[in-house]
């Protein structure tokens, strides 16, 4: 059968079945499957990686006015439901290593905040944070760490998959992940209360009762089973995507290596990357030179995330760091990487991109 075909069949029996709702055997299996893939005990299915991470915080026991330290180079879902618990984020900077959180920061802003409630470390377009140190500081601190996986779904740090590492792990399933539902989300933890515990809340917090009760908050987070038929045909399709990441980068690397101006995103002995990105560095060259040309040859290519301290909205929050974030920003781009990508595409990004940097 076709990975299509696995999809169809498992939307098609929510359908047979008349369980269309938040609830139902695919959610069930969806939430089994992945747990079972990514090694882990427990899995929540939630209708995003945000509303994840949101019950995440919530699941640490975050309130109004505790400190929360997040990675500064992310995408805004990462920092936003710090906001939702009424929290305060501190934001950290990067290295060079990894891209990703520094430990030589977290620990300065631990020093500063030892009252600090939970860490957010992201593994940045499927790079391993350097995940040990990180958890050792959080340990050596009492801090639950909170792994946003978002974009490391089959990234695995010295043989195991990230996201399994701190109390609670987040993955998503958005559009433009490496395996998509549409839309979606997982929170995992080796705790079953606590999952158990997310589970509810995702349901509007409502009662074991007959009547509609509810003696909690409650969110409407919960996945659908017909998105998580959806999910389990994903599933069996993931390690064919990591493989064709893993191309397209290396492709990539063979095609522009040549050129001093290009650098390529960090690989480390202990880190194997789904790249669900690639990712170059510029130097001498704006890489808004490099989109422009892209972009009047039809094709779409972005910059890195712009880290959260530069965010207006963000700016007034306290940073902890250098400039490694921010340079990554300014000279980061990040070039075509769907795995749907022919050959005959890929030459046409590496022959744009080659051609503007042999007129520099």
């Amino acid at each position: 059968m076709s990975d299509e075909g696995f999809e169809k069949k498992f939307v098609q029996k929510a359908f047979d079945t008349n369980w269309i709702a938040p609830l139902g055997e695919n959610v069930d299996k969806f939430e089994t499957e992945l747990a079972e893939m990514v090694g882990i005990d427990h899995a929540a299915a939630l209708s995003s990686g945000t509303a994840a991470i949101h019950l995440a915080l919530k699941a640490a026991g975050v309130e109004k006015d505790d400190i929360v330290i997040c990675q500064s180079l992310t995408f805004s879902a990462t920092a936003n439901p710090i906001i939702y618990q009424g929290a305060i984020p501190v934001f950290i900077d990067s290295d060079e290593k990894t891209w990703n959180m520094s430990p030589v920061y977290l620990r300065k802003a631990l020093e500063k905040y030892p009252q600090t409630k939970a860490v957010i470390v992201v593994h940045l377009y499927g790079l391993s944070a350097d995940i040990d140190k990180i958890k050792a500081i959080c340990d050596e601190y009492g801090v639950t760490l909170i792994e946003d996986a978002a974009e490391s779904l089959g990234t695995t740090y010295k043989g195991q998959m990230t996201g399994t590492f701190g109390k609670y792990g987040v993955y998503s399933f958005n559009g433009n992940k490496i395996i998509t539902t549409s839309g979606g989300g997982m929170l995992v933890s080796k705790s079953k209360e606590k999952v158990e515990k997310v589970r509810f809340w995702a349901t509007q917090s409502r009662d074991q009762a007959k009547h509609y009760q509810h003696s909690e908050l409650g969110f409407n987070y919960r996945m659908s089973n017909i998105v998580a038929g959806i999910g389990r045909g994903q599933l069996k399709v993931l390690d064919e995507r990591v493989k064709k990441k893993n191309e397209i980068y290396n492709f990539y690397k063979q095609q522009l290596k040549s050129f001093e101006q290009v650098s390529f995103m960090p690989e480390n002995d202990w880190n194997e990357p789904n790249f669900w990105l690639s990712c170059i560095m510029l130097k001498g060259i704006s890489p808004e030179v490099i989109m422009n040309a892209l972009d009047e040859a039809n094709i779409e290519a972005r910059p890195i995330w712009k880290p959260m301290h530069l965010q207006p909205y963000y700016e007034k929050y306290d940073y902890i760091g250098g400039d490694i974030g921010q340079k990554l920003f300014e000279n980061g781009l990040c070039l075509p990487s769907d795995t749907k990508m022919t050959m005959e595409e890929l030459y046409r990004v590496t022959n744009v991109i080659r051609q503007v940097l042999e007129c520099e």
